[in-house]
């Protein structure tokens, strides 16, 4: 094992989902109230996230997202997209109340890159990547200290889409016994297993959608995978 593929919300970046969430779509229906009522930003960014989580198509992201909310909304579709790209700029930025400052993450990064791992941004690819990069700073790191970042622009695949993890193993040149997953969500992370990958789930701020039994490598707050950081060797 060389690589280190990290989940960003939850993991990377601790935070309180629920508070992400609410805030998100306060801000969302906030800055679209001219367009959409509030019940129609919610159904229509829902719906249409729906479609790309699903799709197996070789699309982009991007493209299935605003595709399918240009059915939804009658609004110029070049429009709608710079409307979001200014969003992203500017109301976006409330979300970081729901930022937690834990430091175990910055700190396991940064003995895996002196150990020599790779290591790479495995989040779901539901945001541009404007919105990533600043979720990136928010868990005090550059965007470029990571080989790759998953995004909404370049990738064709969202988690649990089994393509999603196959896509990004082929931008990287890695094998997925070269990789571990490092995820706080049990169906969205924990489905690499299937393609070979390790996995390791960090249970502060758990998401686990169903009764199933969890089946992981390896499990831990921060703090424990902090200490098994450590145990890694040198690559």
């Amino acid at each position: 094992m060389n690589t280190i593929l990290f989940d960003l919300d939850g993991t990377l970046l601790p935070l309180d989902n629920t508070l992400f969430e609410k805030i998100y779509f306060a801000e969302l229906i906030k800055y679209f109230s001219d367009i959409m009522t509030p019940d129609e930003v919610t159904k229509n960014i829902w719906g249409s996230t729906k479609v790309m989580v699903m799709n197996l198509e070789n699309k982009t992201n991007e493209a299935v997202f605003m595709e399918d909310l240009g059915k939804r909304v009658n609004y110029d579709l070049t429009e709608l997209k710079d409307r979001f790209d200014k969003f992203y700029d500017t109301n976006f930025s409330k979300v970081r109340e729901a930022v937690k400052d834990i430091s175990f993450m910055r700190d396991s990064v940064r003995i895996l890159k002196e150990k020599g791992y790779t290591i790479a941004v495995a989040t779901n690819p539901l945001f541009p990547l404007k919105a990533i990069h600043h979720r990136i700073r928010w868990a005090g790191f550059e965007p470029e200290e990571f080989l790759y970042i998953s995004s909404f622009e370049k990738n064709h695949y969202c988690k649990p889409q089994l393509k999603y993890y196959e896509e990004v193993l082929d931008h990287i040149s890695k094998k997925p016994e070269d990789c571990i997953m490092v995820g706080n969500d049990v169906q969205e992370d924990l489905v690499s297993k299937k393609l070979g990958l390790k996995t390791y789930l960090i249970t502060d701020n758990l998401l686990h959608r169903t009764q199933d039994e969890i089946v992981t490598d390896y499990m831990g707050e921060y703090k424990d995978f902090y200490d098994f950081v450590k145990t890694l060797p040198y690559v």
